[in-house]
Formats: C-alpha cells, sequence, structure tokens
C-alpha cells in the first residue's frame, strides 16, 4: 500500500497544473481545414456564438511531466490539455459530462474520424430520444472530427469529438465525452496521433479553482463510458 501510495503521490506531482499563467491566445484558423470542412461548417445548422474568452484556444505555460504529445482534461475546469515541447501546452476549453456520466483515467487515442457518423448506445436511447444512425455533417453531434478512446484493444466508448452546440462549451452537460468546437478538434486532430496518451483526471481531483490543490490520477479504466 505504501509503494502504491508513493507511485500516486508521484503521478499526482507530475499532472499537477501550473497555477495562474500568462496566457497567449491562438487564434482559430482555416489553415488546418479541408475544402470539405469549410463548406459544410459554411452550412452548420447552428449559430455562430463567441466563446468566453478563458475557454478560447491559447498557449499556455505547462509545468507538468507528460511526454509532448499527450493530451490531459481536467474536468473541474473544462480544459483540455495538448502537451507541447519546451514547457508549453495548448489549452482548449470544452464540454464535459455531467457529474453522474463522467468517467475518468488512462486511454490510448484508438482511432480517428473525420466528420463521422454517429450510432448511439442503447444506454444513450434508454435516456434521450435520437435516432437509431446520423450520417457525418454539421447536423450529427459527433461534429467535424473524432478521436475514439481504447484501453488496450477495447474500445471505451468515450470520444473527444465536435460540436453542433458550441454555446455550452465551458459547461457539464454531455453524455460523458469530451465536446470541443468544431475549428478547435479539427485543430488538435491534426496534431494528435493514433496511440496518443489520454488522461483525465477524475471530478474533483483537478488543480482548479473547483477541485483540490493536489490532484490523483484515478484508476485507469474507472468509470469508462
Amino acid at each position: 500500500m505504501r509503494a502504491k501510495a508513493l507511485m500516486l503521490a508521484v503521478f499526482g506531482v507530475g499532472l499537477m497544473l501550473g497555477g495562474c499563467m500568462q496566457t497567449t491566445v491562438e487564434p482559430a484558423s482555416e489553415a488546418s481545414m479541408t475544402p470539405r470542412d469549410k463548406k459544410l461548417l459554411a452550412a452548420a445548422p447552428y449559430e455562430k456564438v463567441t466563446i468566453p474568452e478563458q475557454f478560447q484556444r491559447a498557449i499556455v505555460a505547462y509545468n507538468r511531466k507528460e511526454q509532448p504529445g499527450t493530451i490531459v482534461i481536467d474536468s473541474d475546469a473544462k480544459y483540455l490539455y495538448y502537451v507541447l515541447d519546451g514547457g508549453k501546452a495548448i489549452r482548449y476549453g470544452v464540454t464535459v459530462g455531467e457529474e453522474a456520466l463522467a468517467w475518468s483515467g488512462v486511454a490510448k487515442v484508438g482511432r480517428k474520424a473525420e466528420w463521422p457518423t454517429w450510432t448511439p448506445t442503447a444506454e444513450i436511447k434508454k435516456r434521450m430520444d435520437v435516432p437509431n444512425f446520423v450520417s457525418g455533417g454539421p447536423q450529427n453531434p459527433m461534429g467535424a472530427r473524432a478521436m475514439y478512446l481504447y484501453e488496450g484493444n477495447k474500445d471505451t466508448l468515450y470520444r473527444i469529438h465536435g460540436t453542433n452546440q458550441p454555446e455550452y462549451i465551458g459547461q457539464a452537460i454531455s453524455s460523458g465525452c469530451i465536446r470541443m468546437t468544431n475549428e478547435d478538434v479539427i485543430d488538435l486532430y491534426n496534431r494528435v496521433k493514433p496511440g496518443a496518451v489520454v488522461v483525465v483526471l477524475a471530478p474533483g481531483q483537478g488543480d482548479s479553482p473547483f477541485g483540490s490543490s493536489s490532484p490523483k490520477l484515478a484508476a485507469a479504466g474507472s468509470l469508462f463510458r
């Protein structure tokens, strides 16, 4: 038990965020978009919204110990971090799952898809009036991109994906998955490599105004959805 506690403490130190830091906003750019992206987003069935400044994409100083290319999600603060070289990270504002539906743990990006289709699970269909299948496009709740998280060879059914409800960025409303604006998820998708590690901090354990100051890493596979 002592060895396990020590291991978690080491992980906790590595996972601490750097507190209040100077940020450099990285404005959304169409450079990463394909002609298809531009065409579909021009016909998006939702209104353009202004994302609150604290949830706009930004480059931030980063003192954690993950390797470049790792994704770290602080569900409490509604942030996703993509780790860069040189003590920096790209911070994106996200929509996270409601407390009862959220999960935490460690996974890897098992596959990626552009303008993915959506087949709701039986659990989602019990809670929501949704069709059996939704084709890819701006009307699809999966948005422009999806990254499917796996534990070993098993699909966790948890995704990082776009959204057709950008007004909810910075809130907790989704069915457990991480939602990003379509512009941000396209940007992240182009950076992330298959097999990239994804660390999701458990609710209440992120280093944010809503969590503790010493986050702990939940056991891998906990509450996967």
